[in-house]
């Protein structure tokens, strides 16, 4: 009887979480969608308090010596083409960047897709909350930031006159989604690739920021708002962990071999 000293196959590491039912994360992304815009819409009708609450950020960047809006805005203003493409950007790459981002990861890195769908799930929800608790108007509806309305002006434009408007919640500034959500994109590429140009993704977070200020949009402190809630969104739904690799499966030797031979 031949003693069993071959060493034992060392089973693999957890392996990554098996993709959801797409169907399913369709409808459950569509529902989100729709609560979003439902929760935009309960936002609506607080317009003196949306442009009170407008004056006082204005006021508070000024206070703390933030760089001027403005600034970013007359850059955009040099040429029709330039500013145009910002509205573009602002009007097209939101919704449609985002959506592949979940496709991208659902397809490619399942065990992800999960955590970076609660995330966003999350980080609007509590948005939402926080345009409903404090309205804000943007700076391009404030006559006291010298700010113009660069999509109404020059096009494209998303937005029609906020009284008439029922299609979107223009009062709801403050935390910006564009830029977290775009923050979310590029934090989720950088976290499930290897690439050393993954940290280049940082550029569409950065893009969407100078676009949504520069086009009055939004103020500095509503991107602010945005990045610090994603980041307590972040430390609540923790990224999964890798799968340890497979160890190495050691070589058996052949039967009778003496243990220490050919030292």
């Amino acid at each position: 009887m031949h003693a069993r000293e071959e060493s034992e196959p060392v089973p693999p590491g957890p392996r990554t979480r098996d993709r959801p039912p797409l169907l399913r994360e369709l409808l459950l992304v569509a529902g989100l969608f729709l609560v979003y815009k439902l929760g935009r819409q309960l936002a609506a009708g607080h317009t003196a308090q949306a442009y009170r609450n407008g004056r006082e950020i204005w006021d508070l960047e000024r206070a703390l010596h933030l760089p001027g809006e403005g600034a970013v805005q007359s850059s955009l203003l040099h040429g029709d083409t330039l500013v145009q493409l910002a509205n573009t950007y602002y009007a097209a790459v939101h919704f449609p960047a985002t959506a592949a981002f979940l496709v991208w990861l659902h397809l490619r890195r399942p065990g992800h897709y999960v955590w970076a769908r609660r995330a966003l799930a999350a980080v609007t929800a509590a948005a939402l909350v926080l345009h409903l608790a404090y309205p804000l108007a943007p700076p391009r509806l404030l006559p006291a930031t010298g700010l113009v309305d660069t999509a109404r002006l020059y096009g494209p434009s998303v937005y029609g006159p906020p009284d008439a408007d029922q299609l979107s919640n223009q009062f709801a500034a403050m935390p910006s989604l564009h830029f977290g959500w775009a923050l979310m994109v590029a934090i989720g590429l950088i976290a499930v690739t290897r690439t050393a140009w993954r940290w280049l993704w940082l550029l569409h977070p950065l893009v969407t920021l100078l676009v949504i200020v520069g086009t009055a949009n939004h103020f500095w402190l509503d991107a602010l708002a945005a990045a610090a809630l994603l980041g307590l969104t972040l430390a609540v739904v923790r990224r999964p962990r890798r799968a340890p690799a497979p160890a190495p499966v050691p070589r058996p030797r052949r039967p009778g071999a003496l243990v220490g031979a050919g030292r």
